[in-house]
């Protein structure tokens, strides 16, 4: 039987070895470096104290009273995210636009105007800096200034995800078709009507998904910033650990669990609803 050399089986697996060893030398000293050792889960003892801390998460509590409040502050929870996204689209959207060069009007006829080039990497380093740093770190920022409560939650996720949103919306706006928008420049419509009529239309689908992808992570970063004090369902996450109560802790985790799954719903309905 005639044995094939590897370059005649597969040409590329010269690549793919070299970059699966280049992974390898990146991965192992990471995992030095962070003293990751899984094999310390399976030890007697630690499998002994984790069982014991699943266990206090049994039953879960359903009493009508924690329940009540769960759902008053899963509401809180979805109005720390929606305020906060609504606000961080409010300043992304304008952001993005300023930023994007699929809307650049000197471009068209040469290389762009450099005042044009500056001020638009200006607002790309500006954005870098609000996403740069955690909503965990503005809460922190802004439950000193404001007080504890739903409001530092709000204003830590619309810093961030102006950062985030402004930067993936001119991202998509740039990478889609610019030919319907650069038509409408040149014969003399405004940016907005470029926007509105040339590009909205074509990435209308992408930016919705990412819209709601963002939102769903705004719901789970309003429960952790709970934690810091800036209300919603993190807060009384926090305050049932600290009694050492696992049920109620359970019940929580089950209802953002259902949060998420509700938005994951919404982002396909919205999908649907745009093609």
């Amino acid at each position: 039987m005639r044995v094939e050399a590897p370059a005649m089986r597969d040409p590329a697996w010269i690549g793919r070895v070299f970059w699966g060893l280049a992974v390898l030398v990146v991965l192992l000293p990471s995992l030095v470096a962070v003293e990751f050792k899984p094999w310390m889960l399976f030890e007697p003892e630690n499998l002994r104290v984790t069982a014991g801390f699943v266990m206090d998460f049994f039953p879960p509590e359903v009493n009508s009273e924690f329940l009540f409040l769960i759902l008053r502050e899963s509401w809180t929870t979805i109005a720390i995210a929606t305020a906060g996204m609504a606000l961080a689209m409010l300043f992304a959207v304008p952001f993005a636009l300023a930023a994007s060069s699929a809307l650049s009007i000197s471009s068209l006829t040469g290389p762009m105007n450099p005042a044009g080039l500056v001020i638009r990497q200006l607002i790309r380093w500006f954005l870098i800096v609000l996403r740069s740093v955690p909503e965990l770190i503005w809460a922190l920022i802004f439950v000193r200034v404001v007080g504890l409560g739903p409001a530092a939650g709000v204003l830590a996720i619309a810093v961030t995800y102006t950062g985030m949103l402004g930067k993936i919306y001119g991202e998509i706006l740039e990478s889609g078709d610019t030919q319907a928008s650069r038509a409408l420049l040149i014969g003399g419509g405004s940016r907005l009507q470029a926007f509105f009529y040339g590009l909205l239309p074509q990435n209308a689908t992408e930016l919705s998904s990412y819209t709601v992808y963002r939102w769903e992570c705004a719901i789970r970063s309003s429960a952790v910033l709970g934690f810091v004090g800036a209300g919603g369902l993190g807060q009384q996450m926090d305050a049932s650990m600290k009694m050492f109560n696992g049920g109620e802790v359970a019940t929580i985790l089950i209802v953002l669990m259902v949060l998420v799954a509700i938005a994951d719903l919404m982002s396909a309905f919205i999908r649907k609803a745009i093609q």
